[in-house]
């Protein structure tokens, strides 16, 4: 293991791996799956960046980008965060059939990457962690996510020598990178919302409880499927997710969690933050902050059988985004809020891909 420096904080540890036989250090190449992008060796590195919230807890952030290529131009380089639950290391860098999302943009020249906020993942845990949840409060609000996302941010910007980057969260992630966006908006090239956060008039799929939110809750594997599942037809769900998926999902996940992992039954410990925010603002029918003030280009992606947030969040979000100069509603059918690992998450592949590459959206050829 090599030290490198991010000229933000003391010197941090970088791990160089290869493709998908990361853990053997390797160079490999992606085997292509169906309407996969070309396969292509790819290099993967990661980074630990000294969070200002807390001594001693780190941030974790990934990389992978087309093989001995170090050089990239702005807008292809992409960040993605996270939602309220998942780590993203777990979902966009998941090697399903082989290829994960992150494989597919990299493979497409796309220097990506994405970042486990602090108690997700393989971040470090906060202090709040080592105690029972009832003992503190909900921690790991958005502004907090925001400023952790900032932070990445201006190191890639500065690794990789560049003004602008690409941004793409999913779910909690959308609040995290739509609040980054509308007080930074000459930091970020195209924005990719995945399943946005907006007012709620329905009733949420992640319960805050009576009484006062703690600092963090325990998720079940059997709870997971459950919720994955809210909103789809009986007679679709057999096919939805391909065999496995869920399976290589949720051991990957909960693997993060080691000491949730010794409980019985194993339960995956995330941040309540996002809860705290969701009753503040989105359940008592106020915006955290003004999609408005957004200005640059936007993607908003969503699936018809999302139940955590539902279409009519999406569309009037999309209304909301008034200054962005050209914006774009894609609606796949057949999906959850968690399409991205579902059957038709090459359908979600393509559409990003399309959005983040396209260099004239006007053009009619």
């Amino acid at each position: 293991m090599d030290r490198s420096h991010d000229g933000q904080g003391p010197a941090m540890p970088r791990r160089r791996l290869f493709g998908t036989l990361a853990a053997a250090g390797l160079a490999a190449t992606i085997a292509p799956a169906a309407g996969a992008a070309p396969a292509g060796r790819l290099d993967r590195e990661e980074f630990r960046l000294p969070w200002a919230g807390e001594a001693g807890v780190d941030i974790y952030v990934r990389n992978k980008h087309p093989a001995g290529q170090n050089t990239f131009p702005g807008e292809r380089i992409l960040l993605f965060v996270h939602g309220s639950t998942y780590p993203a290391s777990t979902a966009f860098d998941l090697p399903l059939a082989g290829m994960s999302a992150m494989d597919y943009l990299a493979a497409q020249g796309f220097d990506v990457y994405l970042v486990d906020l602090p108690g997700y993942g393989q971040s470090g845990r906060p202090k709040q962690m080592s105690a029972p949840a009832a003992d503190n409060p909900a921690f790991m609000r958005t502004p907090d996510a925001a400023a952790v996302v900032g932070q990445v941010v201006d190191f890639i910007r500065k690794r990789r020598g560049v003004d602008k980057i690409d941004l793409m969260g999913w779910s909690w992630g959308t609040s995290t990178m739509g609040l980054y966006t509308s007080t930074h908006n000459d930091k970020v090239n195209r924005l990719v919302l995945y399943a946005p956060q907006w007012l709620a008039r329905t009733p949420s799929l992640m319960a805050a409880g009576d009484g006062k939110i703690p600092a963090y809750r325990s998720v079940s594997r059997d709870s997971a499927k459950t919720r994955w599942l809210t909103g789809v037809p009986e007679d679709k769900k057999a096919d939805l997710i391909p065999p496995g998926w869920f399976e290589q999902w949720a051991d990957a996940t909960f693997a993060t969690d080691a000491v949730g992992a010794k409980q019985s039954p194993p339960v995956l410990r995330a941040p309540n933050g996002t809860v705290a925010d969701k009753e503040d603002y989105w359940a008592a029918g106020k915006a955290l902050y003004d999609p408005g003030a957004i200005t640059v280009p936007v993607l908003i992606i969503h699936a018809e059988w999302d139940a955590d947030l539902p279409s009519y969040q999406a569309q009037e979000y999309f209304a909301k985004l008034t200054h962005a100069p050209y914006k774009r509603f894609v609606e796949l059918g057949e999906g959850t809020h968690t399409v991205m690992m579902e059957k038709n998450r090459m359908q979600f592949l393509r559409e990003i891909a399309a959005f983040l590459t396209e260099s004239d959206p006007q053009a009619l050829n």
